[in-house]
């Protein structure tokens, strides 16, 4: 009303004074915000239909088995290649709960470990973190096991077509949940102005022969140390089906933890670095990822399909 040019002349006339006050009154009478939604009525044939007919309902109800190759991505020194396999049962068609395991089959060093095998240079002041360039490869750490327990979200489903030939039932997904990783590092070794150096031992002593001190470190680099280390994991697919019981999923996961990737002295207590010694200090937090490719397998075969 307010953009609105009312001449005197209007205003003059009865009825349109009437008007304008009952106008007035209904807009002062209103809850500022309200706002007021349309029911659409809809009519003809689809009056009282449902949005979709005859839909597959590929996960309600249904175990989904899924065997899986993962491959790791954006590691530093060193890729894993990974063989598991997933279970998931569909509480409805838009909510799974799932667990995945999975075991490394090979590990691939990337070239920046291969660079250090061959061009990296050892000094006195980083002779800890790397004793010997050509066993650089044996000190780095690698991603063994994993284990998770997830839940799955379905937002979307529908079809994806190719090149406007072929039509398949796809759905996009969304999942968290807490995953268990085991981790192989090098194994705990500091430098001391101690004089035993002893291969094994744990303690490389500056004050020994220098033969054995460098002896001693260049054992340290095969050393290894295993532990499990519990982290969040979450990530994101692509379901596609070839019929109703099958399918293939590409999918990504992102695992953020801390874990020494180089087996070297990397920091030590209130930013003393290096400290001369290679522990959990050393752990830096890296997000970790991997992509997946798994054949989907449902039980039982068929579907429920809806009116």
């Amino acid at each position: 009303m307010t953009n609105t040019i009312l001449s005197r002349a209007t205003l003059a006339r009865p009825g349109a004074a009437l008007v304008l006050a009952l106008a007035l009154l209904t807009t002062l009478g209103l809850p500022a915000g309200t706002v007021h939604a349309q029911d659409v009525q809809v009519e003809g044939p689809l009056a009282g239909q449902p949005a979709v007919r005859h839909m597959r309902l590929y996960r309600q109800g249904r175990l989904r088995l899924t065997p899986t190759f993962s491959m790791t991505l954006q590691n530093e020194f060193t890729r894993a290649l990974i063989v598991g396999a997933e279970a998931s049962y569909g509480l409805t068609d838009w909510l799974s709960i799932g667990v995945w395991g999975a075991y490394s089959v090979a590990q691939l060093d990337t070239g920046l470990t291969d660079q250090v095998s061959g061009r990296g240079v050892t000094t006195d002041r980083n002779r800890l973190s790397l004793p010997s360039r050509g066993d650089f490869d044996n000190q780095i750490g690698n991603l063994n096991w994993f284990t998770s327990l997830h839940l799955t979200f379905i937002p979307l489903r529908g079809k994806l077509s190719f090149f406007q030939k072929l039509f398949v039932d796809t759905d996009f997904y969304v999942f968290a949940g807490a995953a268990i990783i085991g981790i192989e590092e090098r194994a705990n070794v500091r430098r001391n102005g101690g004089s035993s150096a002893v291969a094994g031992s744990g303690v490389c002593g500056d004050g020994a022969a220098v033969t054995d001190r460098d002896a001693c470190l260049v054992d340290s680099q095969s050393r290894r140390l295993n532990r499990a280390q519990v982290a969040p994991t979450f990530g994101a697919g692509l379901s596609m089906y070839f019929n109703d019981f099958l399918g293939i999923t590409v999918e990504w996961r992102g695992m953020p933890f801390a874990w020494n990737t180089s087996g070297t002295d990397e920091r030590g207590p209130d930013g003393l670095f290096p400290d001369g010694a290679i522990n959990y200090r050393d752990q830096i937090r890296h997000f970790n990822h991997m992509v997946t490719l798994g054949l989907v397998i449902y039980l039982p075969t068929a579907p429920e399909i809806t009116d």
